[in-house]
């Protein structure tokens, strides 16, 4: 039942730092899990929010696909469970209106039965007409969660969590990390000043320069075509709050309300985090006595890339504006 995958979304790597990937990665694993991943400060993160679904989108996708432990670890000392239990569990089931009694099951039956009374008690919430952000929170241990994330580096997330002693969960999410990170074919190279643009595939990029211009799309863009495309990549990795699926069945029109709304105040910056430029190399002289400093390279626009290491993050871009 429980799901553990990363699918690649886009990566791009700087033509001028060739070590440098941004890589841009839809996952989706065990709600259970998700204070772990949110450890990791380098990532930028946009997640399916238990406020924004529907109590009903969550039963239904509980019930699709429960999220259950894949390993069933036995109590011993410290934080990792080395050997499995396999113990029956003593509960209580129903058996007649108003009557239940003790039964030995399974640790599977035993999950599931917890998520079973789970949903009957949240759908007893729903009929008194509470709101679903406390509705779902007794849905949350049962639940896979939909995470879109972005990062230059990932080195320290896969040595701690790609490790025998991580979190057996995690450590399989971070093995489908790696692999996806491993995937050079997946991978774009950008000049200085192209864009890293998420949920944005290449005939859209030349249809929407083709409508404004009457040709077929090559870079630059205009600055018309240009705020377009980001503007449909903002709003696609948004989504990702609210939405079961990915971001690309959104048009452009739908896309340029929901930015235009994320951009007013307060600013929803978090997905404007996945998008980013290229930057450059500049050298600077430095005044230092030896000759050996007195040259050094940097970034020319670094103070704008947040999180990232080459990219300049639009978040950054847009609020260094303001």
């Amino acid at each position: 039942m429980t799901t553990i995958s990363a699918k690649t979304i886009l990566r791009s790597r700087n033509v001028s730092a060739p070590n440098k990937v941004l890589s841009t990665l839809l996952l989706r694993y065990p709600r259970f899990i998700h204070s772990e991943f949110m450890t990791h400060r380098v990532f930028s993160r946009n997640a399916a929010s238990s406020r924004a679904i529907p109590v009903k989108k969550m039963i239904d996708d509980i019930l699709a696909d429960t999220a259950m432990p894949i390993h069933w670890g036995a109590a011993q000392k410290g934080m990792q469970a080395d050997q499995e239990c396999d113990a029956m569990v003593n509960i209580w089931l129903p058996i007649a209106e108003r009557q239940t009694r003790a039964s030995l099951v399974s640790r599977e039956n035993a999950w599931l039965s917890a998520r079973d009374h789970a949903i009957e008690v949240a759908l007893e919430f729903n009929s008194a007409g509470y709101h679903k952000q406390v509705i779902n929170r007794l849905l949350e241990p049962f639940l896979h969660i939909t995470v879109l994330v972005s990062s230059t580096e990932w080195d320290n997330f896969l040595e701690l969590r790609d490790h025998k002693d991580a979190e057996p969960h995690i450590q399989m999410l971070a093995r489908e990390i790696r692999k996806c990170l491993e995937d050079e074919s997946a991978v774009q190279t950008l000049e200085p000043g192209q864009w890293h643009l998420p949920f944005v595939s290449e005939w859209e990029k030349s249809e929407i320069v083709k409508e404004a211009t009457g040709t077929t799309w090559q870079e630059p863009w205009g600055d018309a075509e240009r705020l377009s495309l980001i503007k449909l990549s903002v709003a696609r990795c948004a989504s990702t709050s609210y939405k079961t699926t990915d971001g690309f069945d959104m048009t452009l029109e739908r896309a340029v309300a929901i930015y235009d709304k994320l951009h007013s105040k307060p600013f929803h910056a978090s997905p404007f985090e996945h998008v980013a430029q290229a930057d450059d190399f500049e050298d600077l002289a430095y005044h230092f006595e030896r000759p050996a400093f007195k040259t050094a390279a940097c970034w020319k626009h670094s103070e704008e890339h947040g999180n990232f290491v080459g990219f300049r993050q639009l978040r950054r871009q847009l609020e260094l504006r303001t």
